[in-house]
């Protein structure tokens, strides 16, 4: 029961980054810039983050199991607060600079959990590893959304 409660606790808090990034949508403002030609459709989008939170909720889980309060679950703690904040940043704030240093600092802290988390549980490792992916693509589009507007 124990382990079942705690793993609600990650997806409890995955929720609400999620939830909190929801609030922002790109709408009209994103819709008007200049994007790149490999910029997504946007039915990607929704697809693709609903499986990246539950993969940042079990990757947690997984870690704390391993090692309660360690180096690794303070990383994934800071990830999710970069993960929220951005959408807050790019769309409900329109400044896409700010939001690129901000998905800076959630892929070196993606960067971070990966290695923290590879000397307790590897798997945790593994799971972040779409997720460093994901992040580093939509990094270089919003540094290409930047540079073209």
């Amino acid at each position: 029961m124990r382990n079942i409660s705690s793993l609600a606790v990650f997806a409890a808090l995955v929720v609400l980054a999620a939830y909190t990034g929801a609030q922002f949508l790109p709408g009209d403002w994103y819709a008007a810039l200049n994007k790149p030609t490999w910029t997504p459709s946007n039915w990607v989008f929704p697809v693709v983050w609903p499986i990246l939170y539950v993969i940042i909720a079990v990757a947690g889980w997984l870690a704390w199991r391993a090692a309660g309060w360690s180096p690794a679950i303070i990383v994934w703690g800071v990830g999710l607060f970069f993960n929220g904040l951005w959408s807050y940043l790019m769309f409900g704030r329109h400044e896409i600079s700010i939001a690129l240093a901000d998905i800076a600092l959630l892929w070196l802290a993606i960067v971070a959990f990966i290695a923290a988390a590879w000397h307790v549980e590897r798997r945790a490792s593994y799971l972040y590893l779409p997720y460093l992916a994901w992040v580093s693509f939509a990094a270089a589009l919003n540094f290409a959304i930047w540079r073209m507007n």
